[in-house]
């Protein structure tokens, strides 16, 4: 059970959000039997992030919407990416913060054998800071969650 060194799904996930080429990077990952979306979001409510990186992901085929594993498992895979975002405290307008935000979610299998299945990544990068121009600074995040 062992996890295959060049299938790291939170690797592989963190690269697809900051390379310089995401479109080159995606369809190598995706010549490779992963699936991946990119996207961006910014708002002062946690729940809009959320909601952005779920439809984002169901709309890219990411997941299947029906099928409340997947759903429940890319929720998980977000709210620990947020957490990291948001240094543990997933608060943001309440405490009056707002992020800027790109992200990548990336599904695939990490291991060598294809009977460990599927696991679904969420990584985050962006800003983070009071609702005013030039009062953010640079925050990242990373979710890992099995399906």
């Amino acid at each position: 059970m062992a996890l295959s060194k060049n299938r790291l799904i939170g690797r592989n996930a963190i690269m697809l959000l900051l390379s310089e080429d995401p479109n080159e990077q995606l369809q190598f990952l995706q010549q490779n039997k992963w699936r991946g979306c990119l996207g961006k979001v910014g708002s002062m409510e946690a729940n809009k992030v959320v909601a952005s990186i779920e439809t984002a992901a169901k709309k890219n085929g990411i997941i299947q919407s029906d099928v409340y594993r997947e759903s429940h498992a890319l929720y998980h895979a977000i709210m620990e990416a947020l957490h990291g975002v948001t240094r543990g405290q997933v608060q943001l307008g309440s405490v009056l913060r707002t992020v800027g935000l790109s992200f990548a979610v990336l599904r695939g299998n990490p291991y060598d054998h294809d009977q460990e299945g599927d696991w679904i990544a969420v990584a985050l990068y962006g800003t983070i800071g009071a609702p005013v121009k030039g009062s953010e600074h640079e925050t990242i995040g990373l979710g890992i969650n099995h399906i």
